[in-house]
């Protein structure tokens, strides 16, 4: 198993299991009603042009989040 990191450090086709959700109480809840929750996969599909937003791929459905977003959820990437 390889090292915690931040979401938003990924490069597009890594997938990870998220380990923890951080940040204010508000951002956690639309987090877990998006799907967003301990020990889910989560692949990362693409990047804006400029880098911002990141699309991500979760529990069949693609989802975008803001850089500052992505950074308050920290994973492990699984290796394939």
């Amino acid at each position: 198993m390889s090292e915690p990191t931040q979401l938003h450090l990924l490069r597009p086709g890594q997938l990870a299991t998220i380990l923890k959700i951080n940040g204010v109480s508000a951002l956690r809840r639309r987090f877990i009603e998006m799907g967003i929750v301990k020990g889910e996969t989560i692949r990362i599909e693409r990047r804006a042009p400029l880098g911002d937003p990141i699309e991500y791929f979760i529990k069949g459905y693609h989802l975008a989040l803001r850089t500052e977003e992505a950074a308050q959820i920290d994973v492990v990437v699984v290796d394939r």
